[in-house]
């Protein structure tokens, strides 16, 4: 997952949701740190399709790194600390 070409955009993600008011405009709907980020300011913010935005999330949402929440008709993602975590002590043991 995070070995291919374009890691350095989902590490990139990784980190920007790590201190999302930092890196982030306001939204208008959902909150920046409780609710995450939208798609579209994540796209903004790599320079890419929201399609290509949705796909970054999708996997990370997938391995569990993220989480998604829908506010209205809309979903947002923050990171999940406790499985970031989980995944960093792997590696720490040699996993």
């Amino acid at each position: 997952m995070l070995k291919v070409p374009v890691s350095g955009q989902r590490l990139d993600i990784l980190e920007w949701l790590r201190d999302p008011v930092a890196h982030f405009p306001p939204q208008r709907y959902g909150d920046l740190v409780e609710d995450g980020v939208s798609p579209e300011a994540l796209a903004a913010k790599l320079g890419v399709s929201r399609a290509v935005a949705r796909t970054h999330l999708d996997l990370l949402t997938g391995v569990g790194l993220l989480r998604a929440k829908k506010v209205r008709r809309r979903t947002f993602y923050r990171r999940d600390e406790w499985r970031i975590a989980e995944v960093a002590h792997f590696f720490e043991k040699g996993w």
